[in-house]
């Protein structure tokens, strides 16, 4: 299925490209979240008299981002959980739990979907974390999981 994407993806285009993705795809996820327009010709033309305006507010989302990234990046969250004797975790700490404590130390709202721990988080220790802010702006944090106390 042909589509014009109305904003820059991560691997996928740019602005005003017209791209074959999978009909799926095209519905669930890129037309759904307004990323993208069918290509029919009248879209075609709208967006190619619209394509400045998208482009100023794509790099105001890349400024946000990368004023967001500065704020972030390189700092270290602590977590307290639960441990086995083995310093292995009940459970593991999700991209929400991450989400939530950067709020609460930053005030800075991140959704979850953006958030990729680079491995799953199940044991003690300090763990990088992956955090997309914008097709062209990523932070990177560091997780350091804690022991709250081991259950016998």
């Amino acid at each position: 299925m042909r589509v014009i994407l109305l904003e820059n993806i991560k691997k996928i285009g740019s602005i005003g490209d017209v791209i074959d993705v999978k009909r799926g795809f095209a519905r669930n996820f890129l037309i759904a979240n307004k990323k993208a327009l069918y290509a029919s010709k009248e879209n075609v033309l709208q967006v190619e008299k619209i394509k400045s305006e998208l482009s100023k507010k794509d790099n105001e989302k890349k400024k946000e981002a990368t004023e967001i990234a500065e704020k972030i990046n390189k700092k270290e969250f602590s977590v307290k959980k639960l441990v086995t004797e083995n310093n292995e975790l009940y459970g593991s700490v999700k991209p929400t739990e991450i989400s939530k404590l950067i709020k609460e130390k930053n005030k800075l709202e991140i959704k979850p979907s953006l958030i990729q721990p680079v491995n799953e988080i199940k044991t003690l220790g300090k763990f990088k974390v992956k955090i997309s802010l914008h097709s062209e702006v990523d932070a990177e944090i560091i997780i350091k999981v804690e022991s709250e106390e081991s259950i016998q």
